[in-house]
């Protein structure tokens, strides 16, 4: 057993470290979901429910943090495809089950800090009070929650050119973000599309969240959705990986 993870976890710290070493991920991947947080919630008139729209929206944007760290993961993982670093990987120990779990374990990795500065925020800047156990919950479940994503934007790594992932992850980023009800409440959707929202991935991991400050256990539903959304991206990463290493 300990043959078959000392070189993931060798592989996932050598990603780990050339991801946090790029200014462009840490100005712009964890600096983006936290300045439109702090926009959301302190630009414009105060509503009458400015303490509760402050939370609401620290859990939905610290969703779409969590979902577009997990994104980017992909574009680095066609960069390198590109440069021929899977040519290199094809020689290593690693077999591709493997080289998936531990550039998995990387985009897993980096969607912590994202998550933890936007709910950083919402305690220091906009006063938002939860009990320790919500705290450490809240992290946990959009962590785990956010999985999914890491292995679509995976996925598209492998199986487009770098310049398509980006465009690929970016569409995917909005288009999941905004279904999900991450910047706006679902509420406020047309009958359809609200209907809609509720099965994407990325409602129901805001709902983790959503449910977990409120003082919920999430829901049966939601955890069954997103393993759903799981094993799906997770076998179109195996194939796009196996498909990108015969062409490699």
């Amino acid at each position: 057993m300990l043959g078959q993870i000392t070189p993931v976890y060798q592989y996932a710290r050598l990603e780990l470290r050339r991801t946090f070493r790029d200014p462009g991920f840490v100005i712009f991947g964890i600096g983006t979901p936290l300045l439109m947080y702090l926009m959301f919630t302190n630009i414009g008139p105060k509503s009458d429910d400015a303490s509760g729209w402050a939370v609401t929206a620290m859990v939905g944007l610290a969703a779409y943090g969590a979902l577009s760290a997990g994104l980017t993961g992909g574009t680095a993982v066609a960069e390198d495809k590109a440069a021929g670093w899977l040519r290199q990987l094809r020689v290593t120990p690693l077999t591709p089950a493997q080289a998936v779990v531990g550039r998995a374990a990387t985009g897993s990795l980096i969607v912590l800090p994202t998550i933890t500065v936007v709910l950083l925020a919402g305690a220091v800047v906009n006063g938002v009070r939860l009990g320790l156990g919500q705290w450490v919950a809240l992290i946990l479940l959009l962590w785990v929650g956010s999985l999914p994503f890491t292995m679509l934007g995976l996925a598209n790594g492998y199986a487009f050119s770098a310049q398509t992932t980006n465009v690929a992850n970016v569409v995917t980023n909005l288009a999941l973000a905004f279904l999900g009800g991450l910047w706006f409440p679902v509420s406020e959707f047309p009958g359809w599309l609200a209907t809609v929202a509720r099965w994407t991935p990325a409602h129901r991991l805001g709902e983790l969240g959503w449910d977990t400050v409120q003082g919920v256990v999430p829901g049966f539903d939601t955890v069954l959705v997103l393993t759903a959304w799981l094993a799906l991206f997770g076998g179109y990463a195996g194939y796009a990986y196996r498909r990108a290493s015969r062409r490699a």
